[in-house]
This record gives structure tokens, sequence and C-alpha cells, in this order.
């Protein structure tokens, strides 16, 4: 049979063209450099140039040598790994004029033979690819001595760490870093940045950590948490490390901490103390992660408005007060953990003091929309706020055997605030007309414990992913509160003069009692390889409970004249019990899993005066959904759908009057039902290693269906609120964002681009009339950065915005206006152990139609040191906090029919002379029991 001429040269033309890709291939040989000896079965792995990911690999014959055949022309990358040597890397290329690669001879050299050299032709083995995992030799990254590990993690590529020391990973916010696997002094990532040096890091990992339930179930649920692992090398395991500085300054200033870690084979210890009043409230992320961990304490005013919120935190974000007053900070803790019985037992305890006492001004500018016309208030108020607390926290875990694991978990809080302001405020009604004008005095003392414990336990069976667990916890906090609320109120009429007075004497108590205990079984069965059924079954059972009396002096003066009004004994009752089920399905690129929890809820709501009861039942359900395709090991894309329902909370349902502020009273409305709100993710992500390229998107949108909003019913003539809590039927509130972020590294300069916009709709009643409030925010960020070793350091950051919000009521009085933001620091490293910098925040907010001032501040810190001794560990420096003088505590936010303006005194410029001095001794290898 005889082929036609055209389809003979096409078929030869096609062989032509498979003979040419078949060709395309490498090989090699590879041998031991010293002992000249051939490395058998020795992994060789080519991968793409662009995103480092594995095109093909192979192992070498009994004779070391290796072949690869059937590639595509190209940019690749040569990987050659064999256990207990140096990894060789060489990046070549295959084209049309080259088909072929013969690397020859490869020699390896035993990490042994190499002290502080691993070659990669000529250079450093400064990244290596381990499955999901990128693992960083901090040998290769040279930082300035006594560096922490935040250094040393700014000079890795695709990793940033931000001024408040957040860490971003392939785009990604890194929530949890560990050392040695492990937590260490919790899982806020920032409590070890800047914890330990530099110098006693081996290795950096960085990998998508599973969650919980997928480790102990071994099926993938799809939920990964970025995650830093911080290898310390083995002879920094045993000695001790801490640190000594004391600062005195102008106008009284003054701070001083002392700390000292000790590591002692698989054990830890550490003490640390803080004295200080510039807003140092504790070690904060330089050093809690060493000396004892963060302290989330959790106090506010108690709904008494007796000065801003103030955040129960003698350890605020970053070991710094969060910037309202002026605070006096005491602070210390110690820190235990240790394994034991060859690492089958793990116990880690925190014990944590604290006093914290601020004193500030406030004031605040308020405008209240309303149907008709505006009320706008002013007032202008001093506190003198003080907290003492102590926490102590224990866990204790034991692996029973290779499949069954017991955590214990217990931590417990005491707790005492003590709370003064005195407040002047006044209402005008459309800008010019006096409504009314008040004076009041508020005392507030609080004595507060919190109780948390859990047990859980799990068992893996020899069939992979079949799992049980079982967690039993109770939840216990306890708060009560008395104090004394003096105010006077003058009422004015429409025409200027006199209307009525209002005179309120009263001794208030209150006790507040929430318990929460929960039980919930999980079982876990694969049908399949790629498919597999998770169940679970839980109860639980929540009593609240709200004691408040209002007492007026009696005809002693004595304050026994109990207001029925505005005193009631309520209790609310929830039982539930829970059951779900969700499916995985799981392959290679793919995870997508999907399923619900149904949860029968019991209302059992008591009004103890009258002995009223209200009882309700709900029927509620979370469904679930997520799926994810990985293309490759770094660019992959996730979608999400979560419902939840909310309950409504005890303050909200409870019908009791609360005249702790007279002019904006708050009741309850015991008739409310659950809100259902419904949530939809989707993010894309990508990375290349080697150029330290990367991508994020992420989209957001929920809304929520019968939601609990506020009617705010204002009385035009006096000025004064009521509010009520109801569910809103006709329309559902929603917001939505868009979040993009490129990140590239260009001759050593790093750059990060982000754009951002987000629209959300919210309705509330004001007298009784529906007011819709829209908002729009746009932004930007750029972000430049450069390190020189011991030359310079400098970072730059722009955050441009605009913000549109309004309010339906009053569309033509809105809060538009234009937002931007800056910081930067700047580093520079002089010859004599020199060093200067600076840091530089910038806020500007726009005038608006509602507030017709604008806003800007530049906060400049400054300083010189010098350091001294062989190893630099003694620092002396000179350093101006607030060079312009220009901190004042600003705040703009609307929400509802309400625009709030808000000011308050922070600590401004002052001068302070520091002597630090860091000290360590860190021995060999940990000693081993024998």
């Amino acid at each position: 049979m005889k082929l036609p001429l055209t389809l003979f040269f096409a078929l030869f033309l096609c062989s032509v063209t498979l003979h040419a890709q078949s060709i395309y291939g490498i090989k090699g040989s590879v041998a031991d450099t010293v002992a000249n000896s051939k490395l058998a079965n020795t992994t060789i792995a080519v991968l793409n140039a662009k995103d480092s990911t594995l095109v093909k690999f192979t192992r070498t014959t009994a004779t070391g040598s290796f072949t690869i055949n059937n590639l595509r022309k190209g940019k690749f990358i040569l990987m050659v790994t064999y256990p207990d040597y140096a990894d060789y890397i060489e990046q070549f290329q295959l084209d049309s004029l080259k088909h072929e690669k013969n690397f020859g001879r490869l020699s390896l050299k035993l990490k042994s033979r190499l002290l502080r050299e691993i070659m990669i032709t000529g250079t450093k083995a400064a990244i290596k690819i381990k499955g999901d995992t990128t693992e960083f030799n901090a040998s290769s990254f040279v930082v300035q001595p006594n560096a922490k590990v935040e250094d040393l993690l700014k000079q890795l590529p695709g990793i940033q760490v931000d001024k408040d020391g957040k860490i971003t990973a392939q785009g990604q916010t890194v929530s949890k870093v560990l050392v040695d696997g492990e937590e260490f002094f919790g899982d806020d990532p920032t409590l070890v940045t800047k914890n330990i040096r530099a110098d006693m890091v081996d290795k950096v990992q960085l990998y998508d950590k599973k969650s919980d339930q997928a480790t102990f179930t071994g099926i993938d649920d799809g939920v990964k948490n970025k995650t830093i692992n911080i290898k310390l090398k083995e002879d920094k395991k045993n000695g001790y490390f801490g640190k000594a500085d004391a600062g005195v300054g102008s106008d009284k200033f003054y701070q001083g901490q002392a700390a000292i870690n000790v590591f002692r084979a698989k054990q830890k210890f550490a003490v640390y103390g803080t004295l200080a009043n510039t807003g140092k409230t504790g070690l904060g992320w330089d050093d809690a992660s060493k000396y004892g961990g963060s302290n989330n304490l959790a106090f506010d005013d108690d709904g008494g408005n007796n000065g801003p919120y103030i955040r129960d935190e003698l350890e605020a974000y970053g070991g710094n007060y969060d910037g309202r007053g002026i605070p006096v900070a005491r602070t210390a803790g110690a820190h235990y953990d240790g394994k034991f019985n060859a690492d089958k037992v793990n116990i880690n305890a925190n014990y944590k003091v604290g006093y914290l006492a601020v004193n500030g001004l406030n004031t605040t500018l308020t405008q209240n929309n309303n149907p008709g016309y505006i009320l706008n208030s002013n007032s202008d108020q001093s506190y003198n706020n003080s907290i003492f607390r102590q926490k102590m926290d224990f866990v204790y875990q034991l692996k029973i055997d290779s499949l069954s694991n017991l955590k214990i978990s217990i931590d417990g809080t005491l707790k005492h605030s003590e709370l003064n302001s005195t407040t002047g405020s006044a209402s005008y009604r459309n800008f010019d007309t006096l409504v009314n004008k008040s004076n009041k005095s508020l005392t507030n003392d609080v004595d507060g414990r919190i109780f948390n414990a859990n047990i859980f336990y799990n068992k893996k069976f020899k069939k992979v992913g079949r799992s049980f667990s079982w967690s039993v916890g109770e939840a216990y906090n306890d708060s009560k509160t008395a104090g004394y609320l003096q105010q006077k109120t003058t009422f004015y009429n429409y025409k200027p003069g006199l209307d009525s007075i209002s005179n309120i004497d009263q001794y208030k108590t209150g006790n507040t009692i929430g318990s929460n205990l929960t039980s919930n079984i999980t079982y876990s069965e694969p049908f399949t390889k790629t498919l597999s059924l998770i169940i679970n079954y839980g109860t639980g059972f929540n009593h609240s409970s709200a004691d408040r009396k209002s007492f007026d002096p009696g005809v002693t003066g004595t304050y026994n004249k109990l207001v029925d009004s505005l005193s009631n004994n309520y209790d609310f009752n929830q039982f539930s019990n829970q059951l779900g089920a969700m499916f995985n399905y799981r392959t290679a690129k793919t995870v997508f899993n999907f399923g619900t929890k149904a949860t029968d809820v019991q209302f059992d709501q008591v009004n103890n005066i009258g002995n009223i009861h209200f009882k309700r039942s709900f029927l509620n359900w979370t469904p679930q959904m997520n799926y994810q395709y990985r293309f490759t090991q770094y660019r992959s894309i996730n979608f999400r759908y979560g419902g939840n329902t909310s309950q409504p909370t005890i303050d909200q349902i409870q019908p009791i009057r609360n005249n702790i502020d007279p002019l904006n009273i708050v009741l309850g409305n015991p008739d409310l039902r659950p809100s259902f709100r419904n949530n939809f993710n989707m993010n894309y992500n990508t990375f290349k290693v080697l150029s330290g390229q990367s991508f994020y998107f992420s989209g957001n949108l929920s809304f929520t269906a019968n939601p609990i909003v506020s009617n705010v019913i204002t009385d035009a003539k006096k000025g004064t609120t009521t509010s009520v809590y109801s569910n809103l039927i006709s329309n559902n509130p929603y917001n939505a964002s868009v979040y993009t972020r490129y990140g590239q590294k260009i001759k050593g300069i790093n750059f990060d681009l982000g754009l951002n916009g987000s629209t959300s709709v919210n309705y509330n009643y004001a007298n009784s009339v529906l007011n819709t409030t829209k908002s729009y925010n746009y932004g930007g960020s750029l972000g430049v950065s450069k390190y020189i070793q011991k030359k310079v350091d400098i970072y730059f950051s722009w955050q441009p915005g605009y913000t549109v919000s309004q309010s339906s009521l009053q569309p033509n009085t809105n809060n538009n206006g234009f937002t931007m933001n800056g910081y930067s620091y700047f580093n520079v490293y002089l010859p004599g152990n020199f060093e200067i910098n600076y840091d530089a925040d910038y806020q500007y907010r726009a005038a608006t139609k509602s507030f017709s001032d604008d806003f800007s501040k530049v906060i400049f810190n400054t300083s010189v040191s010098k350091k001294f001794l062989k190893e630099s560990n003694l620092k002396i420096s000179a350093t101006v906090n607030d060079l312009f003088n220009q901190n004042v505590g600003f705040n703009r936010s609307a929400y509802g029919n309400y625009i709030t303006q808000n000011s308050y005194v922070s600590i401004k410029r002052y001068f302070m002379f520091s002597i630090t001095y860091d000290f360590s001794k860190m021995g060999g290898a940990a000693p081993t029991k024998k």
C-alpha cells in the first residue's frame, strides 16, 4: 500500500519532532569528592526554573550514573541530594541548539567536611525544597551581631516582616512560629521572632501546617496555616541567655527590664520583670517569647463609659500600651517547659503578674443622624484607671502509646480593677441649638475570676485515616462590680432657657457569671484512598446570669433604697445537642470537603424578680464547604463557604434599664431570635522560590439573614437616646472586600505592592425609621526595603486610601474623605560600632462634611547608639521619642446613624539615655540522660 506524498511528509515531520523532543535530556555521574567512591541511589531532580516545580526525578545506578530523557526545551534547575552530603544545585538550559546536557562527574562533599561551607557550584546551599517544605540555611544569610530571628527572617526571599512584627510569607500571613517543632511560650508567631538570637538558628523551615483535626485523623480537610519552624543548632540547646536594660529620660520618664532564659537538656526555664512609664507594658515580641509570653487580659469600663475602652492588656500588641493615656506598668512572669520519659510526657507552665495604671484625657465628638435633624454632642473626660492581675496556666501532654494521646489544659486568672472618671458634655440640635449639658462622676471597682479547663483524648487505629477523639471543656467567668454614679443634667427649651434639671446619685452593684460546659466526640472513617467521612456529636450547657442593682440614698444618707426600674436578676440557660458530618475527597492536587452540623438549642430565660420563665427552642444549621486545587507546589486556588447562627447575648435580651450613662439608655428585648450569617471566600496564591516573586488575591462576601439591629429613639427636646434591639426581617446587611498583593525582589531590593477595596451596607432604626448606612473603602500600599550587611537597613511604606460613608437619613452630611498612612525606618551601621536609626509614622485624615478640620501628624523617633565589648553585647543609646512633639491620639469611625471622632492624650516628646546588656553562655550539645 502506497502512502500519499503529503501524508508521508507529515508523518516524517511528526517523527522528526517526536525524535527531537525525545533526545532532550541530561546525563552524568555522582561520586564522593574525597573518597572517590561512587554514590548509588542518589536522588536526581529536575525543577522548572520559573517556579521550582518538579519536572522529573530519578536515582543513580549502582555505578553512580544517571540519565533523564524526554525533557522539553526550556530552563531548568538540577538538584542532587544524598543523605549526609551537601546538596548540589545547578541551572541549565535545553534548546534547539543544545538538546542534551552532560554534567560529567559531579562530586559531592560530606557535610562534616564542609564545616561552615556548603557548595552549590561555588555558592552556599541557601534554599532547599523538601516536599511541601521550603528550608532556609541560616548560615547562608548574614545579620548583625546579637541580631534576633526577626532580623534573619527579613533576609529570606519571600518573607516580609512589617513594623509591628507581623510576618507574611509567600503572600500569606504566618499564624504560627515553632521552635524545634514545638510551641515556645505560646503560639503567637511574634512571640518568637524577636526572642531567639539569629546565631542560635540552624534552619528556618516554611510550610503549611495542617489543622489539628487533619493531623489527628490523617484526613486532609483543606485547612492549612502558614507556619515557620525555627530549628536550633545542637550546641545552642544547653546554657542560658538574657538581657538587662535601664533607661532614664526627661519629664520623669523611665523604663527598665531584666530577663533570663535557661536551656537544660529538654527543659526551659525563664523569668522576667518590667517597670516603665514610656508605654512599654511588657516584654513585647522582642522578649516576651523568651521570658514569659503575652498576657491577654480583658477589662473595659464595664459599659460605664468610664474612659476609653481599656483593654486588660499588660502586654498589649507588641508589648506596648495602645496609646490612650499615660501608663505606668509593672509586670513579671515565669515560664517552665520540659519533656520527660523519652518525650512521652510534656509539661508547659506559666505564671504572670502585672499592674497597670493609666491617666488620661479624652475628647469625643458625635454626630447622631435622625429624620429631619442632626444631634451633635461633644464631651471631655478625664480618667484614672488601674488593674492588678495574676494568671497561671498549665498544659500536660501524655503519649500513651504510638496511637493514643492525652492532653490536659488548665488556666486561671484573678484580677482587680479600679476605674474613676469625670465627664462634661453638651448636645446641640443642628449644630447651634443647645439641648442639654451634663457633668458626671463615675467610680467602679471590678473583681474578676476566670477559669478554663479542657481534657482531650485521641486515638488512631491501624487503618490509616480511622481515628477517635473526645474533648471535654469548662469555661467559667465571674465578675463583681460596685461603684457610685453622680450626674447632673440640665435640659433647655427650643428657645434659649432652662427647661428642667435631672440629678442622679446612686450606688450600683453587679454580679455577672458565665459558665460553659461542652463535650465533643469525633470519629473519622476512610472509605477509599480518596474519600472519607468525619462525624461528630457534641453537647453543651451554657449558663449566664446577671444580678444588677441600683440604690438611691435613704433618709440616713446610706444607699439602701432599691431602684426597681434599674435593678434585675436574670438567668439565661442554653442546652444544645449537635450532630455533624463532613465528607472529604482528596487527590494529589484536589481537596474537596462538604457537610453540615445541626444543633438543637433549648433556651430558658428566667427573670428572678417575679419568677418569669420564657422558653424557646431552635434548630441551627452550620453548613460548610471547601474546595482547594493545587496547580503546583507553590500555586493554588481555594473556595470556601460557611454558614453560622449567632444567638442573642444576655445583654441584648435582658429587660433591664441601665442608666450608667443617663443620656443613652439601653433596653433589652427577650423576644430576640438568632441571626444567620453566610460567608463566601476565594483566594489565589502563587510563589516562586528562587526569584522570591509572589502574588496573592482574596475576595470575601458575607450577608446576614434575620440580623439583630438597634432602634435608637432620640428625644428631640432633651437630646437623650433609648436603644432597644430587634430582628430586621426585610433587609440583609452585607459586606464584600477584595485584596491583592504582589511582591518581588529586584537587585536586592524588596518591592511589595497591594490594592484593596471593600463595601458594606448596614441597617438600624432611628426613631423607628429605617436607616441605611453605606460604606466604601479604597486603598493601596507600596512597600520598599533594602538590607546591606553592616551598612544599612531601610524600609518604606505608603498607604493611601479614600473612604465613603453616609447615612440615608442625612445623605448630605457624611464622612467621606481621603486618608493616608506612611511608615519608614532607617538604620545605618557606622565604623566603631556606632549605629544611627530613625522610625517615622505618618497619619492624615482629610476634613469631611461631618468634621470640618483635617488631621495630620508625624511621629518621628531617632536614636544614636554605640556597642562595646568583644561580642558587642553592651549598648549605650541616646533616644528622642516624638521629635516634633506631634503625638496626639485620633480616631474617626462611623456605625449605624452615628459618626464619631475621638482624640486623646498620648505620650509625646521626651529624651532618654539607656544602657542594654545582652549576656549568654551557650555550651555544647544538651546533655542526655543515661
